[in-house]
C-alpha cells in the first residue's frame, strides 16, 4: 500500500477500561473495525498487557502492520501478575486522571509518526470503554476527533446506572445505614425508569449500595454515564429484539444509540481474520475440549463465576456438593483467586465421588466450551460476556450473581428472556442440586432450553447481512466513524 493510501485510511483507538470481559469485547469490535478498512491502535495498560504476554506468548502482541497494540502506565504499584486488580485502585486512577496525560502523549505520538513515517495514517477517531469517558472525552477535545462510548454491558445495565443521579435526588441513595440492605428496603419497586417495568432496588447495578456519599466506585460511574451524551454516538453490545423497551427509550435520551451484538457472531462470518489472537488474561486449558468430546449430547452442567467474581470456602463446598449430588457430569472452572484470601481447595471425599464425571480446569475457551454440543446448561455469576455467548449458544442459565451489573443481568435473563432461573444469595447444596436437576431434567429446564433457542436464532437474524446489527454496525462506521470533524 503506497503513503498516500495509508494516510487516507480511517484510524481508530480503541481504549478498554483494563478488566476482563471489557477488554475481551473491545477487541472483537476492533476486530470488526479492522476488517472494515480500519487501521487500528489497540490500547491496554502497562498491567494487562504483560499479563497477555504472559498467557497468550512473548510474541501475541506483535500485532500486523495496520493493527498495533500499545500500552500505557495505570499508575499504581506493581502487584502479581495473574490476578485481576483491585476495582476500587483502578477507578480511583481512572478518576484522578492518572491515564489522561500518557493517553494524550499516545495520541500524539501516533498522529507525530504519521507526518514522519509513511506506515501510519492520522488518529480519525477513538473508540473508548464508556467507563473510561471520564478521560477520554477529554483528550478526544483537546486534538478535536470524534469519540464513540461503547458500553460492553446490556442496555437494561446502562439505563440502571443512568438513573443513579435519580436515585440520590430521590434519597434512595446512598443508603442511610447497613441494615437498609437486609430489612427489606432493596424490594422496593421503581415504577420510573424508562423502557422497564416492575425493577426492584435489588435489580440495579449494585454500585449504590454503599452509605458513603463519596464512595468511589458509585461516583465513578455516575460521572463516566453523566458524559455519554458528549459522544457522537453510544454503542452497547445487545441486539434490537432483546432489549426493545429499553433501547427505545435510550434512544430518546442519548443522541445516536447503536447495537452492533453479538460481536462473536459477526466475527463468525470472517473466518481468516488475519489477526489470530485470543481474548485471554489467563491461559486458557483446552484439555476440556477432548473430556466434553467424551460426553453424551446436553448431559454435562458447565460452571464458570468469571474473571472477578469472588466466593467464601463455604459457597465453594456448597456448590461443590449441589454438583456432587446432581449426579450429572460437570465441568468447572476455578481460578486461582475463586476463593476470597485462600486457595480453592474442595474436600478429598467430593474429589473421590466425582472423579469419573466432573473436569476441573484454572480457565478455558468458555464460547467454545458452551457451544460444545454436550453443554446443557451453565451455572454462571451472569456477566454480560457470559449471558449473550450463553444465549448466542443457546444455553440455559442458573444463576448466582455476584455484584455490579450481574443482578441486573440476572433479572432479565430469569424473567424477561425465560433463559435462567436464580440460585439464593446464600448458597445451599440442596437448593444447587435441586436447580440443576431442573435445569437439565425438567419441564422448566425443557422450556428454558426451548427459548434459549429461540434467542439463538434471533440473535444470529440481527447479525446475518440485512439484520439490525449488522445494519447498525454499517451506519456506526459510515455516518459516525468515517465523518470528518
Amino acid at each position: 500500500m503506497d503513503s498516500k493510501a495509508v494516510a487516507a485510511r480511517p484510524h481508530a483507538v480503541c481504549i478498554p477500561i483494563p478488566s476482563q470481559s471489557h477488554i475481551k469485547a473491545m477487541l472483537k469490535f476492533a476486530k470488526l473495525l479492522h476488517h472494515r478498512g480500519f487501521h487500528i491502535t489497540f490500547v491496554n495498560s502497562e498491567f494487562n498487557h504483560k499479563r497477555f504476554l504472559k498467557s497468550l506468548g512473548p510474541n501475541s502482541l506483535d500485532g500486523l502492520p495496520d493493527f498495533r497494540f500499545a500500552a500505557i502506565p495505570d499508575g499504581l504499584p506493581d502487584s502479581d501478575e495473574d490476578t485481576t486488580q483491585d476495582v476500587t485502585f483502578l477507578v480511583d486512577a481512572i478518576r484522578k486522571q492518572n491515564f489522561l496525560a500518557p493517553f494524550r502523549d499516545l495520541l500524539n505520538k501516533l498522529n507525530n509518526d504519521a507526518i514522519t513515517t509513511s506506515n501510519n495514517p492520522p488518529v480519525t477517531c477513538i473508540v473508548s470503554d464508556g467507563l473510561m469517558s471520564i478521560f477520554t472525552i477529554t483528550a478526544a477535545e483537546k486534538i478535536g476527533i470524534p469519540i464513540v462510548l461503547f458500553y460492553t454491558i446490556a442496555a437494561c445495565s446502562f439505563m440502571g446506572i443512568i438513573q443513579f443521579r435519580a436515585l440520590v435526588e430521590k434519597g434512595l441513595a446512598p443508603l442511610k445505614d447497613e441494615r437498609y440492605l437486609t430489612n427489606g428496603y432493596l424490594d422496593k419497586v421503581i415504577d420510573w425508569i424508562p423502557g422497564m417495568k416492575n425493577i426492584c432496588l435489588k435489580d440495579l447495578p449494585t454500585f449504590f449500595r454503599t452509605t458513603n456519599s463519596d464512595d468511589i466506585i458509585f461516583n465513578f460511574v455516575m460521572e463516566s454515564t453523566d458524559r455519554s451524551h458528549e459522544a457522537l454516538a453510544v454503542v452497547v453490545h445487545t441486539f434490537d429484539a432483546l432489549e426493545r423497551d429499553v433501547l427505545d427509550a435510550l434512544s430518546s435520551m442519548l443522541p445516536l444509540v447503536y447495537t452492533i451484538g453479538p460481536l462473536q457472531l459477526h466475527l463468525n462470518q470472517i473466518p481468516e481474520h488475519p489477526l489470530n489472537i485470543g481474548y485471554s488474561l489467563w491461559k486458557e486449558e483446552t484439555e476440556c475440549l477432548e473430556w466434553l468430546n467424551t460426553k453424551a449430547q446436553n448431559s454435562v452442567v458447565y460452571v464458570n463465576f468469571g474473571s472477578i467474581t469472588v466466593m467464601t470456602p463455604a459457597h465453594l463446598v456448597e456448590f461443590g456438593w449441589g454438583l456432587a449430588n446432581s449426579k450429572l457430569p460437570f465441568f468447572w472452572v476455578i481460578r486461582p483467586d475463586l476463593v476470597i484470601g485462600e486457595s480453592a481447595i474442595l474436600p478429598p471425599e467430593f474429589v473421590a465421588e466425582t472423579k469419573e464425571r466432573s473436569f476441573i480446569a484454572s480457565w478455558c475457551p468458555q464460547e467454545q466450551v458452551l457451544n460444545h454440543p454436550s453443554v446443557g446448561g451453565f451455572l454462571t455469576h451472569s456477566g454480560w460476556n457470559s449471558t449473550v455467548e450463553s444465549l448466542t449458544s443457546g444455553v440455559p442459565m442458573l444463576c448466582w450473581p455476584f455484584f455490579a451489573d450481574q443482578q441486573m443481568d440476572c433479572r432479565y435473563t430469569c424473567k424477561e428472556w425465560g433463559v435462567g432461573m436464580e440460585i439464593g444469595n446464600d448458597v445451599k447444596r440442596d437448593e444447587v442440586e435441586k436447580l440443576i436437576r431442573q435445569l437439565m431434567d425438567g419441564e422448566k429446564g425443557k422450556n428454558m432450553k426451548n427459548r434459549a433457542m429461540e434467542w439463538k436464532k434471533l440473535a444470529e437474524e440481527a447479525t446475518s447481512p440485512h439484520g439490525s446489527s449488522s445494519k447498525n454496525l454499517d451506519n456506526l462506521v459510515n455516518q459516525v466513524l468515517l465523518k470528518k470533524s
